[in-house]
């Protein structure tokens, strides 16, 4: 359950015997990925894009569900026959994302790769699926059917016709790792933003802190809120930009794995903290959670911070943010 993020950057191109920022938009993953980075100068920020760049496709080459080539894709096919062997991390993200399943109850799973896609948010519906149809759709979803043998290192979907996908985490873990591996190589400061999961290191060559703006959900040509960033991951899951309406009723594109129905009640939940991937599973879950449920599991994860918009466009912030909102938006 990936959705294309209301995340909007405050660059300003600036430039000094010392240091400059170089920014490239890039496809990959069949997302958009915008790259900051800041180097000494032109050349080394380019040559270091190229090697985010590499390392995205790399990423993409081991997890895409969709390249039959893939590990994952290998794993899918052999649902219902046999466990297949896969490298340590993708061993590793299954692990996170499991967990992610459990602490949430299902309601983020990565087995949601096979529903089946009834509901089309295209403009192509013309009557809402049926509840046996809807029923139907979730039968092949169930993270409790996803075996892990650490020691031989294998992933087994018990169920054929099961599927797992990183569609929700896959863009997360790709800005962390470019993250991990631009501060290795000595980059001071930079931005990896898939598709609006983003990480932050380092700060803008004017010395400020980097700067994010979050969308109004209610009208998705304003922001309201800017947030500083240092070090920093944030992500936004949001139901308001694509969705259908019967009678009367909107049924927005996020779906609950575990019903197959459209989430109602938040239109848009934004998480901040020290891990895009993990982020991007809370902000995700939330959606499906609600509010309460959703604050309650936050909690547990003091280093995240988070603001949620509902339906009627009321703003609760937790108390972490430390910034101020209007808690009603128009």
């Amino acid at each position: 359950m990936k959705y294309v993020l209301a995340l909007f950057f405050f660059l300003f191109v600036y430039s000094s015997n010392a240091q400059v920022l170089q920014q490239r938009a890039v496809r990959l993953m069949g997302s958009r990925f915008d790259i900051t980075i800041v180097a000494k100068d032109t050349v080394a920020a380019d040559a270091y894009i190229d090697t985010v760049v590499a390392e995205v496709t790399r990423i993409e080459n081991l997890i895409s569900d969709w390249r039959p080539q893939t590990q994952i894709s290998e794993v899918n096919r052999n649902a219902g026959i046999r466990p297949v062997k896969v490298d340590k991390e993708v061993f590793e993200l299954t692990e996170r994302a499991l967990y992610l399943s459990r602490i949430t109850g299902g309601a983020f799973d990565i087995s949601f790769a096979a529903m089946d896609r009834i509901w089309k948010f295209d403009g192509s519906m013309s009557e809402m699926p049926s509840p046996e149809a809807i029923k139907k759709s979730v039968k092949k979803i169930g993270y409790q059917n996803i075996l892990l043998d650490k020691v031989k290192g294998t992933i087994f979907l018990k169920e054929e016709g099961m599927k797992i996908g990183f569609g929700a985490l896959g863009e997360g873990y790709a800005a962390d790792k470019c993250r991990e591996l631009m501060i290795g190589k000595g980059v001071q400061a930079g931005i990896v933003n898939g598709s609006g999961d983003m990480n932050t290191w380092g700060r803008h060559p004017d010395g400020n802190k980097w700067k994010i703006g979050v969308t109004n959900p209610i009208d998705n040509n304003e922001l309201f809120a800017v947030l500083p960033l240092e070090n920093e991951a944030a992500v936004t899951s949001g139901s308001y930009e694509k969705y259908v309406v019967f009678n009367d009723k909107r049924y927005a594109h996020i779906i609950n794995p575990k019903t197959g129905y459209p989430v109602s009640g938040l239109s848009s939940v934004t998480v901040l903290g020290p891990n895009a991937e993990f982020a991007n599973g809370l902000s995700t879950s939330i959606m499906v959670l609600g509010k309460k449920k959703g604050l309650k599991l936050l909690k547990a994860f003091p280093r995240y911070r988070a603001i949620l918009v509902d339906d009627k466009g009321r703003v609760r912030a937790t108390k972490n943010l430390n910034i101020d909102i209007n808690s009603q938006l128009e």
